[in-house]
């Protein structure tokens, strides 16, 4: 049972979602230094994408085995393992010598994320005082994009410009988080009372049963917007330096940027619309993004690309903060943390499995033509969701008309 937020002097919402920021900010430090790694170690773009979906993989894993357990064992001690993690993953770049660390710093920047995704959502919702919780919202999910956009553009500026690019970046990031270790252990336990994890085989997430009814769409269009970020975060670079001709690690780290920044933008955005609009703008204008960014494949133009990105990413946030509000407000507190979770396993499904695909079509089809199909691919699913949701629309309705068909019930 979550403990009812009390006002207090210690840190609330804001420096909860300040941490999170500083978490998701590492996992896309690399995003702009692939060519880089490419030049120095020898791989092909399928290897690029491979070592990018490490990380997707270490995300779902921890959602998957440990998805609920801040719903156990409280908010701050799973955030705090996140952070270690982290840590742990910027250690792995900085010692780097060959794909095995390569491979290690991504999959522990999964562990990470994965902890970090449903706790500190869960978290800064919770040490919301009344009245903030629409706020608390956007303050959640732009913690989590604007923290991987400024990832990328760190990462990109540093290693334009600095000395040592394929090392400071990760230095300056170990020294964020042991900063953020600071706050993070002050923050208040919205847990109570916590509890031991039951011995066994870990339980996971699990989507609350009242949250079941607008579960499936929500989590399909994250899943769309998500397979947008993983291509700017993934491929997009490579599109930037060898089919553009443009070697700027800076401008690649931007490009990826602004995807982020919109999505953060639609993000508040959706605060105005609500989500019964939000979910299906979101998605549509999603399906205008990937258009654009499929005319910038087919014409090799940057401008196009930017102007993919701004549109995809301003849908893909509408869309997101929409079905995760939708989905967080339909769980109840008890089961939050699992619920979020299991959200996120899909989101981050959409980010591993179509961007390994572009990777492995690039050898048949050369970057170009790989990524014009994966555009393909999911404007029709995003468009197909999009569709759906017009006609039906989340609503209160969704929940079961019986609050002990989950138990305990939401009581909020």
């Amino acid at each position: 049972m979550a403990a009812p937020h009390r006002g207090s002097r210690r840190p609330g919402y804001l420096v909860a979602a300040a941490v999170f920021a500083v978490g998701m900010a590492g996992t896309t430090l690399p995003t702009p230094l692939y060519g880089m790694y490419r030049a120095q170690i020898g791989f092909s773009e399928l290897m690029v994408t491979v070592v990018f979906a490490v990380y997707a993989v270490g995300v779902i894993t921890s959602l998957l085995l440990a998805g609920d357990y801040s719903d156990q064992v409280g908010r701050r001690p799973v955030i705090l393992c996140a952070l270690g993690f982290a840590a742990a993953a910027d250690l792995c770049f900085l010692f780097e010598a060959g794909l095995p660390p390569l491979f290690a710093g991504r999959l522990l920047s999964g562990f990470s994320a994965g902890l970090l995704t449903g706790a500190a959502t869960a978290a800064v919702l919770e040490l919301a005082p009344p009245g903030r919780a629409a706020r608390a919202g956007f303050a959640a999910t732009a913690a989590n994009m604007g923290g991987l956009g400024c990832g990328t553009l760190l990462a990109g500026v540093l290693a334009e410009y600095a000395p040592a690019p394929l090392r400071l970046p990760f230095a300056v990031h170990l020294a964020l988080v042991a900063l953020a270790l600071v706050p993070a252990r002050l923050l208040p336990e919205t847990v109570s009372p916590t509890r031991r994890l039951p011995r066994g085989r870990p339980q996971g997430m699990a989507v609350a049963p009242r949250a079941r009814a607008v579960f499936p769409s929500a989590a399909i269009a994250a899943f769309a917007g998500f397979s947008l970020l993983g291509l700017f975060t993934a491929v997009a670079p490579s599109f930037v330096a060898e089919t553009l001709g443009i070697d700027d690690l800076a401008l690649s780290g931007a490009v990826a940027f602004s995807a982020f920044l919109a999505s953060t933008l639609g993000q508040l955005a959706t605060g105005r619309l609500g989500v019964r609009r939000s979910l299906p703008a979101g998605c549509l204008i999603l399906v205008g993004g990937l258009l654009l960014v499929g005319a910038s494949l087919w014409g090799e133009s940057l401008p196009l690309l930017l102007a993919g990105a701004l549109a995809g990413g301003f849908g893909q946030g509408l869309a997101f903060r929409a079905g995760l509000t939708a989905v967080g407000d339909a769980a109840p507190r008890e089961h939050r943390g699992g619920t979020i979770s299991a959200f996120f396993v899909v989101a981050y499904t959409g980010i591993a499995v179509p961007v390994v695909g572009v990777g492995a079509l690039t050898i048949p089809l050369g970057l170009r033509g790989a990524g014009l199909v994966f555009t393909a691919v999911v404007t029709l699913l995003a468009l197909g969701v999009g569709l759906y949701l017009l006609r039906r629309p989340p609503t209160e309705e969704d929940a079961p008309a019986d609050p002990s068909a989950d138990a305990p019930a939401d009581r909020r």
